[in-house]
């Protein structure tokens, strides 16, 4: 594998981590537990499309066939979607919302901090703005885990629930392969290892704080940054590129 095809790969993982999870945090779109909860949430999927957006441009310009971000998201399919199974998953109740985004975010914080050091220029821009937004998310995400966790034994159960569920979706953010390992080589990327270990020192002292119960590692999903992912994907592109697959080229 070249570099360039390296770089190619790593760049729609996380264009698409991004953009998926986006999709699906803009469902609650109109359906939040309260107003600003839903003003907030729909703000999170703004800046994930953002970040994704920086991602797939920047995919479509190493790949070098003229593919515009929109291509990118538009028109591939199921199977070339290189995203993580986490961010697929149905949203659930607001307390499963709230821990996928939880996690999601502790492991997103200290991969964007490491990738402001990359060798690579353009990389090192879109991880610096990033940062700034998911900074605020993991904070925010934090705070509502704590809410529940410490709160009523309704939300505690419901938090507990979710994050039981949704543990075994997180091994596959620390995957590592033959793309990680041609970047980590030139330096573009950072090693998995110290991202894993600020990612267990944050979920440790938030559960903490929120007198939850870490889940036992075990079995762990996998498959999603090879394409092969859950059912529950595709429905949801079906959606989200209808437009554009019945109005080929439609533009606003």
């Amino acid at each position: 594998m070249t570099q360039q095809e390296a770089l190619f790969a790593y760049c729609l993982r996380r264009g698409d981590d991004n953009l998926i999870l986006s999709h699906r945090l803009s469902e609650w779109c109109g359906h939040g537990p309260q107003l600003e909860e839903d003003i907030a949430l729909t703000n999170r999927a703004l800046d994930l499309i953002g970040q994704a957006r920086n991602y797939l441009q920047y995919a479509g310009t190493v790949e070098g066939k003229q593919r515009s971000e929109d291509d990118l998201a538009y028109l591939r399919a199921e199977r070339q979607f290189m995203n993580v199974k986490l961010v697929e998953m149905p949203n659930g109740d607001y307390a499963h919302t709230i821990a996928r985004c939880f996690l999601y975010d502790a492991w997103h914080l200290p991969l964007q901090q490491a990738l402001m050091n990359s060798a690579d220029e353009q990389l090192a821009a879109i991880a610096a703005k990033a940062v700034k937004e998911i900074t605020y998310q993991l904070k925010t995400s934090g705070d509502w885990m704590i809410r529940f966790g410490d709160g009523t034994e309704e939300s505690h159960r419901r938090a507990q629930a979710a994050l039981d569920e949704l543990w075994t979706y997180t091994g596959e953010l620390f995957e590592t392969d033959e793309v990680d390992a041609v970047l980590v080589k030139a330096g573009i990327v950072p090693e998995m290892g110290p991202i894993k270990a600020a990612f267990d020192a944050k979920v440790d002292a938030v559960l903490n704080e929120a007198t939850l119960k870490r889940p036992a590692d075990g079995f762990m999903m996998t498959g999603g940054r090879q394409g092969k992912h859950t059912e529950h994907l595709g429905f949801m592109l079906a959606e989200m590129q209808y437009l554009q697959r019945a109005y080929p080229g439609a533009t606003w």
